[in-house]
């Protein structure tokens, strides 16, 4: 496997480029964080994680310290994330709220629930950008395990490539870390990303709502 993207260098953290398909923890083969490691030969920990078909942006806590207030930025919520998924069936709604709580469900995935107990919370637009794709900006106002994916598949739109959910087959899960900001040290920062792999990510790339949704902050949420 080649070299990592580096976004950024902070002292206190690194920005890095997740391919879709790596591991972040190492199984059976060392993950994301190991191999990270071995490129930059230094210790990193992790404050925030993407699943193994996810590519995009992560940041990795260069100290103990370091981690602990980026761990309590993420869980907080105070750090603004957005992604970008690609699916082919039309949602039920344009954009809007999905708002439930998640359950186990079967082969290791999840369902949405009608209750709110402890919800699930996604904010999302869509746009047509070529023949059967659609493109959704999204924002997480939860952490939940496979949450985007649930919440597309809960509209009748499961994302492309994720076949779990019952998307399309397709060449990767078009599901991508696009954007994150957070105050640190007094300072507001934010790190974007587009995404590298997927033959139809390219085709959302050369759009005109790719340069629309670039400062994703400024849109209404």
């Amino acid at each position: 496997m080649g070299k990592f993207g580096i976004i950024a260098q902070h002292q206190d953290f690194v920005v890095a480029y997740k391919p879709c398909g790596v591991s972040f923890h190492s199984e059976s083969e060392a993950g994301f964080v190991a191999l990270l490691e071995q490129q930059l030969n230094m210790s990193l920990f992790p404050v925030h994680r993407l699943d193994k078909p996810t590519s995009g942006l992560i940041v990795l806590a260069t100290s103990s310290e370091a981690a602990a207030a980026l761990t309590t930025l993420f869980t907080q919520r105070q750090v603004n994330k957005f992604y970008f998924a690609l699916v082919t069936d039309k949602p039920k709604k344009k954009q809007g709220w999905v708002k439930g709580d998640m359950a186990k469900s079967r082969r290791g995935t999840y369902k949405l629930l009608k209750s709110q107990e402890n919800p699930a919370i996604t904010r999302f637009y869509s746009v047509s950008v070529a023949a059967g794709v659609r493109a959704c900006l999204m924002k997480p106002f939860s952490g939940k395990t496979h949450q985007l994916r649930v919440a597309l598949k809960s509209l009748s739109a499961p994302i492309l490539g994720d076949v779990n959910y019952g998307g399309k087959s397709a060449d990767r899960v078009y599901l991508h870390a696009f954007y994150l900001a957070f105050e640190w040290s007094g300072e507001y920062l934010s790190f974007s990303a587009k995404p590298k792999e997927g033959e139809h990510f390219a085709q959302l790339v050369t759009h005109d709502i790719y340069n629309s949704w670039q400062q994703p902050e400024q849109l209404e949420w």
